[in-house]
């Protein structure tokens, strides 16, 4: 599984991808992001999450550097022992949340993806 992010004619970078750029160009490339750390901007733990989410929940706005492209991010942590500055980094999980607990049918979206783990 690669966290793929888009690369743009102008070299710009967006996560998640888009199908028109900053530049209003379609994407030329791909980046997986999991190949690279990031630093912690900002995080914030909610402690009223949504069903099946687990709570406390802490999340992170981290920014990874490609090739001097700044890239931001969104996500949550594996731990709530993270700080603004931090070096992270993505880590696959099978479940984001718990498979039928929401208002949507399991079958009709992912349920996989990324945390970040501090380094």
């Amino acid at each position: 599984m690669t966290m793929e992010a888009y690369r743009y004619e102008d070299g710009s970078i967006s996560y998640p991808g888009h199908p028109i750029g900053p530049d209003g160009s379609e994407p030329v490339d791909t980046v997986d992001l999991s190949e690279y750390t990031a630093e912690v901007i900002t995080w914030t733990t909610s402690t009223a999450t949504p069903p099946g989410v687990r709570e406390p929940n802490t999340l992170a706005i981290v920014e990874f550097d490609v090739d001097g492209e700044p890239v931001r991010a969104i996500g949550q942590a594996t731990s709530d022992d993270i700080e603004t500055g931090d070096e992270v980094e993505p880590v696959y999980v099978d479940e984001l949340r718990t498979p039928g607990k929401g208002i949507r049918e399991p079958d009709s979206q992912e349920w996989d993806g990324y945390r970040f783990e501090p380094v």
